[in-house]
């Protein structure tokens, strides 16, 4: 089965690093944030890539060529300005009629990528999404006039579940991607639901998005205190 990572992003929120390197080539204990994603899909012998490459691509390319594994990488050259839609719609061909996972090139989790392979081929949908529910930043109170009534220091979100990031779908879905300009996140994913032909798949354990200079500093601290997203 292959994988597709999106890899082509610009990463403005990180311009610290990514004046100079791709964001997915942010290191985390050594090692591009991407090396530790696709290691994660490798741990379950997922280790065919299909790599869609953008801003600072070569980068990428001469990681790789310098840093040989045993996994089949394919990196692609996908535009500059191409939207992740577009970007993945470049992979049709490759793909062919094979069920295909998906993922981003900034986000790290302890997902059992075998179990969500299981129930997408459980539900027989088109597109089956990670549903995570990230901590919250800051703690929570709630109020009676100007006494609190109740204090909770920093735990999940109320508001529920988000898209985690990591897809497996069906070649189908590729017809719902129009061209270049459109965005995984907004009609592709939107027409998948209002068709029914998309499921959700509850990851309760460890998730994590690289955004800013303070969640790279994060995944650090994560890393050196035994990364939850390398099996023991």
């Amino acid at each position: 089965m292959k994988t597709i990572l999106l890899a082509g992003g610009f990463g403005t929120r990180l311009s610290e690093y990514t004046d100079i390197i791709p964001k997915p080539m942010i290191e985390i204990g050594g090692k591009p944030i991407l090396w530790h994603i696709m290691n994660l899909y490798a741990q379950y012998n997922y280790k065919k890539f299909l790599v869609a490459l953008g801003y600072k691509g070569e980068i990428i390319k001469k990681y790789f060529s310098e840093n040989p594994t045993d996994w089949d990488i394919n990196l692609v050259d996908t535009g500059q300005k191409t939207m992740t839609g577009g970007r993945v719609k470049r992979f049709k061909k490759l793909i062919g009629n094979e069920t295909c996972m998906l993922t981003y090139g900034d986000g790290l989790s302890n997902i059992n990528l075998n179990s969500l392979l299981r129930f997408h081929k459980g539900h027989g949908k088109m597109v089956t999404v990670s549903a995570v529910r990230p901590p919250a930043r800051f703690g929570a109170i709630k109020l009676k006039g100007d006494q609190v009534t109740m204090f909770k220091e920093k735990s999940y979100l109320d508001e529920g579940w988000i898209n985690g990031g990591f897809f497996v779908f069906e070649p189908s879905f590729f017809d719902l991607i129009d061209d270049d300009d459109t965005y995984l996140e907004r009609e592709p994913l939107e027409r998948a639901a209002e068709k029914g032909e998309l499921f959700a798949f509850r990851h309760e354990g460890f998730w994590k998005c690289m955004d800013t200079k303070r969640d790279k500093d994060e995944l650090e601290n994560i890393y050196k205190e035994g990364a939850p997203w390398l099996k023991k």
